[in-house]
């Protein structure tokens, strides 16, 4: 069946076919020589077994893409219909040349028919789905809360078009064999290309042409990317394995929890004796890891952690996505460079006549520096409009290191690394972060604590409770079983006293022996490695392992116990200390307390009828998955409602304290802490919990304002889960350090019984 038609289109095809298979090795060649430019880095080769299983999990699970489920299906559809179909791309070149072709072994077999049926309407349906949500989360209806504000969105207009045009060409193809009676597969292993074959011609040449056509869309697709290599939307179909097998935990978990310790050249730095041409954080591009760059490729525009990011959700210039896509265009703009191909100019361009472009006005403002050219050689890494910087200083400093971006991230991008590498050059070689968190670090460095009070502070609140607390002096006796690390804030800020109080009586309650290190305890660093600064970070960490080691001299693995209050303190000295030699068993406190309350050492007796929602701390709960025990305490505590707020759990909203963000101002846009109280108050709670001395600062201070502005009854309170537990431990009227008001929590001044408390459920009759 092969006539004139058929010996041109398929002429044509081969020579494409040849040109863009010769463009398309040149430009992945390209891609390997920019990457292979990065630092080493030599943790993300194994163990092979583990990781092969995650990439099988994520890739075809889907499991980070159903997190959002709808979009998260249509995508699984389109990804198996550009991978499974691919061999009817190979089938469309023979029938170009004879529309009766069909694959050799596979031929007409019935489940290959049945599987391109399905799955190649799947894909059109998907891709139709995926067109209609970029319409409708467009920019220009949702402005900037769309999470696309800042996308190529002609790249992706692009894609979706050779998708959905590739799909329409599987299934006419696949109809035309039908209708022109040139396959004897049973009709039901086609059952929608059957359908279709109804209303189609009985025309060989019409096959050709529709096969011809979804040739040239394909390879038109493959030059395209061919020649934008930073063109994410498309090479993410190729990358992606390559950046989820080397994602930085093996075991498939999110690059959370702990930050990785500072290297350069692949290896650790010895802050003790560093090197002399040792790289201390990223100060150009090339300083990132081969990951990193890695990570930049990958990147599909897809704003999902745009459309998490507490920053960016509050009027902040920071987007995690548009980090990426700046990191990721100056790679590859300034690759030249950097393979040696170009030289740049002894002396940067002046970079103070550049405007801001429609394109990056939605991140923070400044013009993105167009083009391969000396001025993109020059470009400081971090620095303002008039520096040219690929990043701006507001940017960098806005994260509040809460995760989210991680967590949505379909493509295992570690937004959080790369914005605490970029911190940590700032911070240790341009000494260049707000002055206000200088103090902090000051603070830390001189007196242990970023409020900058004196050692003996740190035992204040035990007067209060009427038992003594063990305080360690020396290894700890074999009979305590725990060391309370009180932390910095659970010692010194009168709200967090509060709940190190609470804490004490739950456990001296339930019979737990334990010892805290008192006035020898000082900062974890947690405030100082967020901020950037390493230095100091190890300096804390290196002399609390000291103190810890030898309160537990003699002790074996399994008997090492710590609980610790702070989130912050809770990841540090569980996840970061290790690095530095410090192996401890960590626990929070409400994962001790609830094994308590299951274990019936504690019995919560008195009812508390109050409404109650709860704030995930995001380095309890998004960074070390504890998402369970506060709420199970709370559930144990008679008569208490619970009610969940919109974004909870690993969409939990930050409550702006994070990477530091505790000690510096916020000047731009409007309060994390804000956003999060309205949040909690939308529901009409009579109290806001949660599980972080931060986060109850946070907190409180934005429910004050709002009490003041009488936009929150004067009822309303922000409690630890321990405090609201031991409340429910003490008879009503009598009260408990820490707990202060027995039962009542959250109760109206002139409401006695709490029949009026603020949407508390009450039976009229009752």
């Amino acid at each position: 069946m092969t006539g004139p038609l058929q010996i041109v289109l398929g002429t044509i095809s081969i020579l494409f076919l040849i040109v863009a298979s010769v463009m398309a090795y040149r430009a992945v060649r390209a891609m390997i020589r920019i990457i292979r430019t990065g630092q080493p880095d030599d943790s993300r080769s194994g163990p092979v077994k583990s990781r092969l299983k995650t990439l099988l999990v994520e890739s075809l699970g889907h499991t980070r893409m159903l997190k959002w489920s709808s979009i998260g299906v249509a995508h699984w559809f389109v990804f198996l219909g550009f991978y499974g179909l691919f061999l009817t791309l190979v089938e469309a070149f023979g029938e170009v040349w004879n529309p009766a072709f069909h694959l050799p072994l596979i031929g007409e077999w019935f489940l290959w028919n049945l599987f391109a049926d399905i799955i190649g309407t799947g894909t059109i349906l998907g891709i139709l789905y995926l067109i209609y949500r970029r319409q409708k989360d467009h920019p220009r209806r949702q402005g900037r809360s769309s999470r696309f504000a800042g996308t190529n969105e002609g790249r992706g207009y692009f894609v979706e078009a050779v998708v959905l045009t590739v799909g329409i060409a599987i299934l006419l193809i696949r109809a035309l064999k039908v209708s022109s009676d040139l396959t004897d597969a049973p009709a039901w292993s086609h059952p929608i290309s059957g359908a279709l074959a109804t209303v189609l011609p009985d025309s060989p040449d019409l096959l050709s042409i529709v096969a011809f056509i979804k040739i040239v869309v394909s390879l038109v697709w493959l030059v395209v990317i061919s020649r934008i290599l930073n063109m994410g939307v498309a090479w993410h179909r190729f990358s992606a394995f390559f950046n989820i097998y080397f994602k930085r935990e093996a075991d498939g978990r999110q690059a959370l929890g702990p930050l990785p310790a500072m290297t350069s050249g692949g290896k650790p730095i010895d802050f003790e004796d560093p090197g002399e041409d040792d790289v201390f954080g990223r100060g150009k591009i090339e300083d990132f890891t081969w990951k990193g760059m890695l990570d930049f490729t990958t990147c599909t525009e897809c704003g999902r952690c745009q459309s998490q990011c507490p920053a960016w959700n509050t009027g902040k210039p920071l987007s995690p996505k548009m980090v990426i896509m700046d990191l990721r265009d100056h790679l590859y703009a300034k690759a030249p460079y950097l393979l040696g191909e170009k030289t740049a100019s002894e002396t940067a361009p002046d970079y103070d006549v550049l405007k801001p472009s429609d394109e990056q006005v939605w991140a923070s403002g400044y013009a993105r520096i167009e083009g391969t050219n000396d001025a993109q050689a020059h470009r400081p890494l971090v620095g303002t409009l008039e520096e040219g910087g690929v990043i701006d200083p507001d940017v960098l400093w806005s994260c509040t290191s809460c995760g989210a971006c991680v967590e949505q991230c379909p493509v295992d991008i570690e937004h959080v690394d790369h914005i605490m590498d970029m911190r940590r050059y700032q911070v240790l070689i341009e000494s260049n972060f707000p002055s206000e968190a200088g103090v902090m670090l000051r603070n830390i460095e001189n007196r242990g604590n970023p409020w900058g009070m004196g050692g003996s502070a740190r035992t204040d609140w035990m007067k209060e409770l009427d038992f003594d607390v063990r305080v360690a002096d020396g290894p700890l006796p074999h009979e305590v079983e725990y060391l309370f690390w009180v932390g910095c804030a659970g010692a010194i800020d009168d709200r967090a006293k509060k709940v190190t109080k609470a804490v004490a009586e739950l456990l001296h309650t339930a019979g737990v022996e334990f010892a805290v290190l008192g006035d020898g305890e000082t900062c974890s660093g947690d405030p100082a490695r967020r901020l950037g600064n390493e230095f100091v970070f190890q300096m804390q960490a290196m002399q609390n392992i000291e103190t810890l080691d030898g309160v537990f001299e003699g002790r074996v693995p399994g008997t090492r116990k710590i609980v610790a209050t702070c989130p912050h303190c809770f990841n540090s000295l569980g996840k970061e200390y290790p690095q530095a030699g410090g192996e401890y068993e960590v626990v929070h406190h409400t994962q001790l307390l609830g094994q308590l309350v299951e274990e019936g050492r504690l019995t919560p007796v008195t009812p508390i009828d109050r409404k109650v929602t709860y704030h995930d701390p995001c380095f309890l709960g998004r960074h070390n998955k504890v998402y369970t025990p506060p709420r199970e305490i709370l559930d144990s505590v008679p008569g208490l409602s619970t009610q969940e707020m919109h974004r909870c759990k690993d969409r939990g909203f930050c409550c702006g304290a994070g990477g530091a963000r505790m000690w510096m101002e916020e000047k731009i846009g409007k309060r994390i802490n804000v956003e999060r109280t309205e949040e909690a108050l939308e529901l009409d709670p009579d109290v806001i919990s949660t599980a972080c001395p931060f986060c109850i600062t946070m907190l409180s201070d934005a429910l004050t304002a709002k009490k003041q502005s009488g936009e929150a009854g004067e009822h309303v309170e922000v409690l630890d889960v321990s405090q609201i537990l031991l409340r429910s431990l003490t008879p009503v009227g009598v009260s408990a350090p820490g707990a202060e008001s027995g039962a009542d929590v959250g109760t109206k001044a002139d409401d006695v019984v709490g029949l009026d408390s603020a949407n508390t459920q009450h039976d009229p009759k009752d």
